[in-house]
């Protein structure tokens, strides 16, 4: 029994599918967002509205994917869906979630990384096999997904999207002969790549909620428990939404089934080294999450700590740009004893509406969310922190609005090294020809965008924040050490 909604909001006249990011004009200078995924598994007798507590759940994840959100939940015996596109309470307005009623749920929220924004692609996939009916939602990218998916083909099989997850489906039902439990482990042999999977299974003998996170822990996912209910979800902020417990990460490479008997857990074989994205604590992460025991907010403010040691400016004020600076400018403020101040006000009430790219518009458009506080900057000599440059054309802006307030100087700082490579592990980077640090020199960048000083944090002193730490990042995106091959073809849009 499926529901699938209309896409909303709908597509302006005259724009193309794969290019249509409704709301992008203000993010660019920024990685775009991912997506999150939630589970939830209620032990037989227990009396928990698990359509309730997804959704809440989505709602903590919001900051992980805006353009479509979905729920599958399950009765024991059939699988509904409802899914569509826009932001969680606009996809499950109205008495939508009276529908949904059952043991288990899983729920996901989409920035879409690979695959066209629209509602074919939209997740939970759910889909009927030989051994009952499965549902998936994935955060990450299959970076082997167009062999697999000529494999799939050469097997008879057919796709419905052009998205990588629907390729797992497949491949987790093609070797479900026993049990989609071993379809599962026969799968992770043959994927490449980065994948943080919740799988609902239903069969004429039981039903299971897996949670699956690839051998190189790419991607974030913990485990939570309400009582006797088991909760997945991306990060640890979505656990404290609905008021569960946070018992663990879950580990690279492993399986956790939760079905009536509770939880079994089946350890897979690991890479020898973990790779994971060292940007969730840069920008992805909410800053009140918690990640293989690093609480973010508190490691962005040791960045910005770090950021003071290797580079001291002689100014009047530390400002951040809201809300991702803000953690690193208060502990580069802190280190040098400098004042610290919200000098650009941010609007959190933008909606997700299309505006045409005229230079006028994007221009409006900044100050539509960034506002400077003439009475604290005019006259002064300014620090302004942000966590990342990407393109350099917001940064450049901002500046602009800066210098037209009276403010004397503005050094930028950046909480993060120079991004030089794209990432193919589940986030939608720019081109590499349009990543400016890639083309050009600090001084170039610099000159730029119009400030009087730039420095990035090196990569070296990023990674002393976390110490003697057991296991590893991926910062391919500074450094192109790929940890996963990348194929020639590799792309957003390769399935289209």
């Amino acid at each position: 029994m499926f529901n699938e909604v209309t896409p909303n909001p709908k597509r302006p006249e005259g724009t193309r599918t794969q290019n249509y990011n409704p709301g992008a004009w203000w993010q660019a200078d920024k990685m775009k967002d991912e997506c999150g995924v939630f589970g939830i598994y209620v032990h037989p007798g227990m009396d928990v509205d698990i359509t309730q507590l997804t959704y809440f759940g989505l709602y903590a994840l919001q900051h992980r994917g805006q353009e479509s959100a979905g729920m599958a939940v399950t009765d024991g015996q059939n699988i509904k869906l409802h899914k569509g596109m826009g932001l969680v309470p606009d996809v499950f307005s109205g008495n939508v979630l009276n529908d949904l009623t059952g043991l288990a749920s899983i729920g996901h929220v989409r920035y879409s990384t690979t695959g066209a924004s629209e509602i074919v692609n939209a997740q939970p996939l759910v889909f009927r096999h030989r051994r009952g009916m499965l549902g998936l939602a994935h955060n990450g990218n299959i970076t082997n997904v167009n062999v697999l998916r000529e494999i799939l083909y050469s097997h008879g099989a057919i796709f419905q999207s052009t998205t990588d997850s629907e390729v797992l489906v497949n491949l987790i039902a093609h070797h479900s002969q026993h049990s989609v439990e071993s379809g599962i482990k026969k799968a992770m042999i043959d994927i490449e790549g980065a994948y943080s999977l919740v799988v609902l299974t239903t069969s004429a003998l039981t039903s299971a909620l897996y949670a699956v996170r690839d051998p190189h822990g790419f991607r974030p996912l913990c485990l939570g428990k309400i009582g006797e209910t088991w909760v997945v979800a991306s990060e640890s902020c979505a656990l404290d939404t609905v008021g569960a417990t946070f018992v663990r990460d879950v580990q690279p490479g492993e399986i956790i089934r939760l079905d009536k008997d509770g939880l079994t857990s089946l350890q897979t074989q690991a890479a020898a080294k973990s790779t994971f994205c060292i940007f969730e604590y840069i920008y992805f992460a909410r800053p009140d999450s918690t990640i293989d025991n690093f609480h973010v907010s508190t490691v962005r403010r040791e960045m910005g700590r770090q950021l003071a040691r290797e580079y001291q400016v002689d100014a009047d004020l530390v400002i951040p740009i809201p809300d991702s600076g803000t953690s690193a400018a208060r502990g580069y403020a802190e280190e040098l004893n400098m004042p610290f101040e919200e000098g650009l006000m941010k609007n959190r009430y933008i909606g997700r509406t299309f505006i045409q790219p005229s230079q006028q518009m994007r221009d409006l458009a900044i100050r539509l969310k960034l506002n400077p506080m003439r009475e604290v900057l005019a006259g002064k000599r300014v620090v302004m922190v942000d966590d990342s440059l990407v393109r350099g054309t917001t940064s450049k802006r901002i500046v602009k609005m800066l210098r037209d307030v009276g403010v004397k100087e503005v050094h930028l700082l950046l909480s993060s090294p120079p991004v030089i490579g794209s990432c193919y592990y589940g986030i939608d980077t720019s081109n590499r020809k349009e990543l400016i640090a890639a083309t050009k020199s600090v001084a170039e960048i610099c000159q730029a965008v119009g400030a009087d000083g730039l420095h990035y944090l090196s990569l070296e002193g990023l990674l002393s924040i976390f110490g003697e730490c057991t296991g590893g990042f991926c910062s391919a995106c500074f450094d192109k050490k790929y940890p996963v091959e990348i194929p020639n073809n590799a792309g957003k849009f390769s399935l289209e």
